[in-house]
């Protein structure tokens, strides 16, 4: 499990965020939901270890430890490729730099290829293939790390309305098949509501939690649920207000 308390972040003597409480308990799928601005990002370059907490402790599965850095598993909302390799060379780079059996990861890389529909493509270059397909190859990679905690930082954010509403059931596949615990951040509520067993709504700066909703509508979802329009417009109105309940 992961446990936030307290957690501040200041730039130049200013609050970026304040005394941020979360648990996040095994195999959840956690959203963070807040407008865009209000510090989400750099509440994971907190975690993550790009940039040091000022206040609060961070505990994963019952340990403090300075940062998530070497924890987890992170995914951008840039896919981050690097543009010489192959996506199969781009899809292998944590096991290569981590000194795992390499035939075993290659195994695994082409089933992740195929399942995600990128087979045939492993030896094309990121800049041949669609951003939809690099975006699956950057899960790939994710999948690859082989961490039982992933940080999706709005992942699909860079995508087509389509090609995102395409990509957001793989999403799912981290928790239904890989047993992945989830943390993720997006301004996107139509997301949150399809994706996360948990969302967090956030204020703006400087960013508190202002509500939680748990959500137990079986998934997939889907867009046109009543209970998750209603759920949507209570939402959007703790946005506009940016007040704690």
């Amino acid at each position: 499990m992961l446990q936030i308390t307290d957690l501040a972040k200041y730039y130049n003597g200013q609050p970026v965020f304040l005394g941020l409480d979360l648990q996040l308990p095994a195999g959840r799928f956690q959203v963070l939901l807040g407008p865009s601005g209000c510090g989400k990002t750099t509440l994971f370059n907190t975690l993550t270890g790009v940039t040091p907490a000022d206040e609060g402790t961070i505990t994963w599965q019952g340990q403090t430890v300075p940062h998530l850095g070497s924890l987890c598993a992170y995914m951008h909302q840039k896919d981050l490729l690097l543009p010489w390799f192959s996506l199969m060379d781009n899809a292998l780079l944590p096991a290569r730099t981590r000194g795992r059996d390499m035939a075993g990861a290659r195994g695994l890389a082409e089933n992740l290829f195929s399942r995600l529909g990128l087979d045939g493509y492993e030896s094309h270059r990121p800049n041949q293939v669609s951003g939809g397909m690099r975006q699956r190859c950057a899960l790939v990679r994710t999948l690859m790390f082989d961490r039982d905690l992933i940080l999706l930082d709005e992942p699909l954010s860079a995508l087509d309305a389509i090609t995102r509403q395409r990509l957001q059931h793989l999403l799912l596949l981290l928790q239904t098949e890989f047993a992945k615990t989830i943390l993720m951040i997006t301004h996107d509520v139509d997301e949150a509501l399809l994706l996360a067993d948990d969302i967090f709504v956030s204020s703006s700066l400087p960013m508190t939690l202002i509500r939680r909703i748990q959500l137990n509508q079986p998934k997939p979802r889907a867009f046109d649920d009543p209970d998750l329009l209603h759920i949507k417009a209570d939402i959007l109105a703790h946005l506009v207000k940016g007040e704690a309940v």
